[in-house]
């Protein structure tokens, strides 16, 4: 049994994916966090805020990450 994406080339299908990631990342409330998620980010704020000299602007790691692909 196909699958309309079976038909659609690498490009269409990455394409797809970032639309609906996009979609979902509308509404993150709709995506319950694990307890260790929220361990995790909750470490990850306490480092920030203790060493905010480290971070970089999300615009900075989204540019390394194109990057690196």
């Amino acid at each position: 049994m196909e699958h309309p994406f079976d038909e659609m080339t690498p490009t269409e299908r990455v394409l797809y994916v970032q639309d609906l990631w996009d979609r979902i990342a509308e509404r993150p409330q709709d995506l319950p966090l694990t307890e260790a998620q929220r361990a995790e980010l909750q470490d990850r704020l306490a480092d920030y805020r203790a060493h905010p000299e480290t971070s970089i602007p999300w615009e900075v790691a989204q540019r390394r990450m194109r990057r690196a692909r």
